[in-house]
């Protein structure tokens, strides 16, 4: 059974709402609708049927509307990432018409949503691998909205900050989560502190919701925000989330809720510990964490029916997660296992670290040594024998680092994931 399209649906209800905002302008419902539509025409003449893939190699605004347009005549939008080199831009658009700049044509036909349809095909963001592709359906992508909207709340006036690439799974769902509630987003081209801030402190901007990684909260409470006046709630994804920095916001007012998500669930899995509804967590007995339900895409499922994440973690007696570690990342040195991430945080709990990474490095005596690289803070005073006495009054002796190396940058992806793989 099909379902009305939700932009359609948007239009039809509130129509003169804003859809969009931004530096770009306002687009408002009934628009947005007829310029998707617009978007369908030009695609129907120029041959793309249902299933059809369709790579959206645009800027954010024109690839909100391309968007829409595929999923009116049930194409599959693949959003492309237009800061990728080109050689990797080719290789995800492969097999699919490619869009690289504004398109219209006569309005497509109204057409339902057909809930095992594939919508969107989004790519991982290979922070300890190559990336892959993973397909979504409207019905993922709708369960997964209705589970946000339950964890979050749902302001019928919510107004959904997005400084996130669409071409990334974070950014994309608040554009499809917006569009089922039918509610703003103000939607930025790229993360910029100085425009984030203002649009957070700014009273006339009545921001509610804004979606980030902790280096993004990390600048804008360098920048000075505080106390933002219509937000009432941080959803920070994207990796780990170091206890000092949630500190800092709560010091500053700031509302966060540290959120855990993969591509591969349409985003958000569990906020402030707790799974959205819905969505089923275990842990396998090597501490693997495992996922299940409405939202997971079902190509990622392994044989025994659960998404085998990767990461590992732990459930209290009320089922509420707690992320220590990624399989992938585990040191093995001298016979005891090391989660970087633990001591990751410890390094960023000290006030002259800005950033912190931590690997093994192969050691003959060893196997492997912990190995930190650590960013100092502006003016911070801070020498290695500090560093080490900090993390050895926190840590077991085997998790203190064997080596630390004071370095400029640390290599992190576009969303602010540490590409833990080029570290060396």
């Amino acid at each position: 059974m099909g379902m009305e399209a939700w932009l359609a649906r948007a239009a039809r209800m509130r129509g003169e709402r804003a859809a969009i905002e931004g530096p770009g302008g306002t687009l408002g419902y009934h628009e947005l609708h007829q310029r998707a539509r617009e978007v369908g025409g030009s695609l129907l003449e120029r041959g793309v049927a249902p299933g059809d893939r369709v790579a959206l190699a645009l800027g954010s605004r024109e690839l909100v509307v391309a968007l829409h347009g595929c999923l009116l005549i049930g194409a599959r939008a693949v959003p492309i990432d237009l800061r990728l080199a080109a050689d990797e831009r080719r290789r995800r658009a492969a097999g699919a018409l490619v869009i690289d700049e504004p398109i219209d044509g006569p309005p497509a036909p109204p057409r339902e949503l057909e809930p095992e349809a594939i919508a969107t095909v989004m790519f991982t963001s290979g922070t300890t691998a190559g990336s892959k592709e993973v397909p979504l359906t409207v019905s993922n992508w709708l369960a997964n909205a209705v589970g946000s909207a339950l964890a979050l709340g749902l302001d019928p006036q919510e107004r959904w900050l997005c400084p996130m690439p669409l071409a990334h799974v974070g950014g994309l769902s608040i554009q499809l989560r917006s569009a089922i509630y039918a509610t703003t987003v103000v939607l930025h081209e790229r993360f910029d502190t100085e425009a984030a801030l203002e649009a957070l402190m700014a009273p006339d901007q009545r921001v509610t919701l804004v979606s980030l990684v902790p280096t993004m909260l990390a600048r804008l409470l360098d920048a000075g925000l505080h106390d933002p006046p219509s937000l009432r709630r941080v959803l920070l994804g994207g990796g780990p989330v170091p206890p000092s920095l949630l500190e800092r916001a709560h010091a500053q007012g700031v509302p966060v809720s540290p959120s855990y998500g993969m591509t591969e669930a349409c985003s958000q899995i569990a906020t402030d510990g707790w799974p959205l509804l819905g969505v089923e967590l275990a842990v396998s007995a090597g501490g693997e964490v495992l996922v299940r339900g409405d939202t997971v895409s079902s190509a990622a499922l392994s044989d025994d029916g659960w998404l085998h994440t990767g990461d590992l973690g732990r459930l209290d007696e009320a089922g509420r997660l707690e992320i220590y570690g990624r399989k992938a990342d585990t040191i093995v040195t001298g016979g005891e296992n090391v989660a970087p991430v633990a001591v990751e945080a410890t390094l960023l709990a000290h006030p002259g670290v800005a950033d912190a990474a931590v690997f093994g490095r192969a050691d003959p005596e060893w196997g492997e040594a912990v190995v930190a690289q650590v960013v100092l803070g502006d003016g911070a005073g801070v020498t290695l024998e500090g560093l080490r006495a900090h993390c050895a009054a926190r840590l077991a002796a085997f998790e203190v680092p064997k080596q630390i190396e004071f370095v400029t940058s640390l290599p992190r992806g576009v969303t602010g994931k540490l590409l833990r793989r080029e570290l060396r």
